[in-house]
């Protein structure tokens, strides 16, 4: 059986499909492990590791060995997470859901449209409080923490861009 794979790799650059989804498995459990849920775990995983970075959805139920409900589910939450695309193969009906490069800044930088929501509430906490209560200055903190977190992840991205075009010749 090694042989065989061997041979396959030569031939034609094929991956061990069984090393392939221990990563997956591995990888999926990392994501479930920061709060991830399970199916979109997985979907993720399974879309980074493919070598175009797009699967249809039979594909990923194949792959997965799950049903096109539960693939449905997890695309959806991947596409609120900015984590994935829907696209149209050409000449079909049939999606494909695609992983891109920059996945890991478009989801932090949806994170950060939420923290901006979130300071906004919080000072709208502090006004209500009152800010020399001690529920506003726990309110007051929690903003002060909220717009510093804001303001590190805005310069991050921005050293994140500088640093992707100088490794990888992207801007």
């Amino acid at each position: 059986m090694a042989d065989e794979r061997v041979e396959r790799e030569e031939a034609g650059g094929h991956r061990d499909a069984d090393a392939v989804s221990r990563f997956v498995e591995s990888f999926a459990a990392q994501l479930v492990e920061a709060g991830m849920q399970r199916m979109p775990a997985r979907v993720f995983a399974a879309l980074l590791s493919s070598d175009e970075g797009a699967m249809t959805s039979a594909e990923l139920g194949d792959q997965l060995r799950i049903s096109p409900a539960a693939v449905s589910g997890a695309v959806r939450y991947l596409a609120q997470q900015h984590m994935v695309s829907r696209e149209r193969e050409p000449g079909s009906r049939r999606e494909r859901y695609r992983v891109h490069s920059n996945q890991w800044y478009e989801a932090l930088t949806n994170r950060e449209t939420v923290l901006k929501r979130w300071e906004g509430a919080l000072r709208e906490g502090v006004t209500s409080l009152g800010g020399d209560t001690p529920a506003g200055r726990r309110m007051a903190e929690t903003l002060a923490f909220f717009e510093f977190v804001d303001g590190e992840i805005s310069a991050m991205m921005e050293r994140w861009r500088v640093h992707r075009a100088t490794v990888f010749g992207e801007g």
